[in-house]
């Protein structure tokens, strides 16, 4: 799974990897300690204009389908299992249509030992963003005051069976993206999404190897702990 992530830096280093077009002017200042609920950026590719334009915008943390009553639902709906997409109402729109890239710093995972849950940071070695697959939804508050903004934006990030050094600190992962695939998972125009997902399952090893681990404080579960001393690396 993926509970916790690290947006260091936020913005114009994004542009270079996923070439946006549009950066949103809201987004959220760096965060060591991004939670469900959270908001982050994303980047996404709009179908409003054409070609769709590529743009990179705040969204909180935890999907929140057009049908739902109220936002609340988003709170359990953070992380999507990317082999049960196709079967989950809540995903199944999004999968088709709203698919997001989730640019991070890096993300935690907690390790059990001998009855101990340890956090450890995960994050690529040269300190470039690590990519997610991700998919998005608009939901419309019917409620919403007049004169404040009625639209929701939302996301969840993809997680997959974790293999390797991963597979030692946690049974799940998120879905890691390269370049190439994050090109493929954003085009709204594609007509073979099921292809597009399992060839990014497949290349996602290839991403998690590259990966560096270490172990970090446990302050890094109080979400209102918030600093780059949470991903230092402390003693096991």
């Amino acid at each position: 799974m993926c509970g916790r992530f690290v947006v260091a830096e936020v913005g114009s280093e994004l542009v270079g990897v996923l070439r946006a077009d549009l950066i949103a002017d809201d987004l959220p200042a760096p965060s060591f300690n991004v939670a469900p609920t959270d908001r982050a950026a994303i980047v996404l590719d709009s179908t409003k204009t054409e070609p769709p334009t590529r743009r990179i915008a705040a969204a909180r943390w935890g999907l929140v389908p057009p049908w739902a009553k109220d936002s609340s639902i988003g709170v359990r709906a953070f992380n999507a299992r990317a082999e049960e997409l196709e079967d989950k109402p809540m995903f199944r729109g999004a999968f088709e249509k709203r698919r997001a890239v989730v640019p991070v710093s890096g993300y935690y995972e907690w390790k059990t030992v001998d009855g101990q849950k340890i956090p450890h940071y995960i994050h690529p070695a040269d300190g470039s963003p690590l990519l997610l697959a991700g998919l998005y939804e608009w939901w419309k508050d019917a409620g919403a005051a007049e004169g404040v903004d009625p639209w929701l934006l939302s996301f969840t990030i993809l997680t997959r069976d974790a293999i390797g050094r991963l597979g030692s600190i946690h049974d799940r992962m998120p879905l890691f993206l390269d370049e190439d695939h994050a090109d493929a998972w954003l085009d709204p125009s594609t007509d073979n999404v099921r292809d597009v997902l399992d060839a990014a399952i497949d290349a996602a090893p290839d991403v998690a190897d590259s990966l560096d681990d270490h172990v970090v404080s446990k302050a890094v579960g109080n979400v209102r702990n918030n600093g780059p001393e949470l991903i230092e690396p402390v003693e096991a």
